[in-house]
């Protein structure tokens, strides 16, 4: 855009405004979004600045709710960590949130493994199916094989 084109600061902020809405965002997910909308980086950081300023945007209470959000829908820690880091979270967000301890992860994995499979694997092939399928779903090995072979 050439300055004559350049949006409002007052546009982008609506924007914004409207994204946060309809749910948490982080910096980058803001900023991909107004990137494919034409937007240009200059003109749209400060008003991340000033959401930030304003509690309007608030990296910490995006991790709270992304991480409820993944565990409620069955996912474990590695998953979730990767996600959040795609998502252009890290450090000690990331970490506080995902310290649940190793008996809550191991409950959430034979949670995510009894929706998904609710019955003992007949054969070696069928262990090792659930398996994957939790290894998938980013929990880790020593919370994997707690749960499969208790069931």
């Amino acid at each position: 855009m050439n300055d004559s084109d350049a949006p409002s600061a007052e546009a982008i902020r609506e924007q914004c405004i409207r994204l946060l809405a309809r749910r948490e965002h982080t910096r980058r997910e803001l900023a991909r979004k107004l990137s494919q909308r034409g937007f240009e980086p200059a003109d749209y950081e400060p008003i991340f600045d000033e959401l930030v300023a304003e509690n309007l945007l608030n990296e910490a209470r995006f991790t709270e709710v992304y991480v409820r959000s993944r565990i409620n829908a069955g996912y474990g820690p590695l998953r979730i960590r990767a996600d959040l880091a795609e998502r252009g979270v890290g450090g000690h967000l990331v970490a506080d949130a995902l310290d649940l301890g190793d008996d809550i992860w191991r409950e959430h994995c034979s949670a995510a493994w009894q929706r998904r499979f609710g019955k003992q694997p007949a054969d070696r092939r069928e262990q090792g199916q659930q398996m994957r399928f939790l290894a998938n779903r980013g929990f880790s090995g020593d919370h994997i094989r707690a749960v499969v072979a208790h069931v």
